[in-house]
């Protein structure tokens, strides 16, 4: 999007996520000074945690990234590839694997520079409560997800998935997807 941006688009394009899909994503692209701007004004207001805010931003980069995947191996069981399927779904574990681990490490930091749930050194205390609490219950969803892809991967590597199970844990992971975009949006951004 950004390299868009500074050729001066007005429209981002996404093209094929996979071999047979035929999904195209349009998404409206600042111009060049804009999303320079729009950049520069989230890093000057994160605090001074730029360093923190550049690995949510990879945070929310991986998962929501992983819908990408999930969807390749959606297609994938509907275009009767178990193979490319269980490939698809295996990247989607690796990414929300290493979102959890991110995700461990924030929490790790935090709470050694004093944060939990019925304090914030940096503020209003129920600021801890709401983070721990809000990003705790979603991981534990991204965990559930996890397992939930887990046992299709395997289900479609021995030929046994159908595609109205892959799809179904691809719904789950979507929406555990768009949660974060809410929880990142209310922590990091607002």
């Amino acid at each position: 999007i950004l390299a868009a941006a500074r050729e001066g688009l007005d429209e981002c394009s996404f093209g094929e996520l996979s071999e047979q899909s035929e999904l195209r994503i349009e998404l409206p692209c600042l111009s060049q000074r804009e999303s320079e701007s729009f950049i520069r004004e989230l890093l000057e207001n994160s605090g001074g945690h730029r360093e923190i805010f550049r690995r949510d931003a990879l945070m929310t980069f991986v998962l929501i990234s992983r819908s990408a995947t999930m969807e390749s191996a959606v297609e994938a069981a509907h275009a009767g590839r178990p193979g490319a399927a269980t490939r698809w779904l295996g990247l989607t574990i690796a990414g929300g694997a290493a979102f959890l681990g991110m995700q461990a490490f924030e929490w790790a930091n935090l709470i050694s520079e004093g944060a939990a749930l019925p304090r914030n050194p940096w503020g209003d205390p129920a600021f801890g409560s709401y983070f721990f609490l809000l990003t705790g219950f979603h991981g534990s969803h991204v965990l559930t997800g996890l397992v939930v892809l887990a046992v299709t991967a395997g289900h479609a590597a021995r030929g046994r998935s159908t595609t109205d199970g892959v799809e179904l844990a691809g719904l789950y992971w979507h929406f555990v997807d768009l949660v974060w975009v809410f929880i990142f949006t209310l922590f990091y951004l607002v």
